[in-house]
């Protein structure tokens, strides 16, 4: 579908557009004729539950916002921080693609596949929930708090066996370049998921740069996790986004020390 020069573009889940106002969407666009969705940190939603402080790019429980219901395959981006000791008690969820990228503490994971694991930075945790899992997320830690991205993609089939994967990575691998984290399967992600949909992750060294190419009739999502960056020529801050559904370069520069996340999406 063709793109008007005239709109930026909102894609839901389901793969429906809204359109959103060009002021609006665009008012930091860096370019003539290069125009993206921009989503400021402080326009996400947000929980607050005393022991959990959360943002949500996109609706999400008691927060709903029709104009941002997703991206593509991209259901949620919660940015997660968990007091000691606290977490999520056993809860169902069907039909979804979890994955949870440790950015500060650790998080222990329990299903009910029997599956369990401790993960800290530089550990990629995904859980396929298929026709029905359930499963627990706690903050094991008694003094340090846990930060964490939530990240739930919608699966390309329903109704499929529930399992559970984890992998570490070397921080080398991701350090000024970009590394795979998830992915479909038979990819190099160190987890496989089931949607043509690619997670890389970076961490940039103040005044490094890097860049991305987005292919005609992919969609791409930007997250700044942590730390400052330029992205053609506009500033992101950490809890910001840029989303583009054209093909385009995309130029990172690091204002500071930086952890991106960039989804690849069909």
């Amino acid at each position: 579908m063709e793109i008007s020069r005239r709109n930026a573009i909102s894609m839901t889940a389901a793969g429906l557009i809204h359109i959103a106002g060009r002021q609006q969407a665009l008012a930091d666009a860096p370019e003539p004729g290069v125009e993206w969705l921009l989503r400021r940190a402080q326009d996400r939603g947000h929980t607050d539950l005393g022991w959990l402080k959360s943002y949500h790019s996109f609706s999400f429980g008691k927060y709903f916002d029709q104009r941002h219901m997703g991206f593509r395959s991209l259901r949620v981006i919660n940015d997660d921080k968990i007091a000691p000791g606290k977490g999520f008690p056993k809860h169902p969820h069907r039909d979804m693609e979890i994955i949870s990228y440790v950015l500060d503490g650790s998080l222990q994971h329990q299903d009910s596949t029997g599956q369990g694991a401790i993960i800290t930075p530089n550990d990629v945790q995904m859980m396929s929930a298929g026709r029905g899992i359930t499963h627990s997320e706690y903050n094991p830690s008694a003094s340090q708090a846990n930060h964490f991205l939530q990240i739930w993609i919608q699966p390309a089939f329903r109704g499929v066996q529930p399992r559970y994967r984890d992998n570490k990575l070397n921080p080398e691998e991701k350090r000024n370049r970009w590394k795979t984290i998830a992915g479909p399967e038979g990819s190099s992600a160190s987890v496989a998921i089931g949607q043509d949909a690619i997670i890389q992750v970076t961490q940039l060294d103040k005044r490094q740069q890097l860049h991305y190419s987005v292919e005609r009739g992919r969609h791409v999502w930007l997250q700044v996790a942590r730390g400052q960056v330029m992205v053609n020529g506009t500033w992101l801050g950490a809890g910001d986004a840029v989303a583009a559904s054209f093909a385009t370069d995309l130029h990172l520069s690091a204002v500071e020390l930086a952890d991106v996340l960039l989804f690849d999406l069909g």
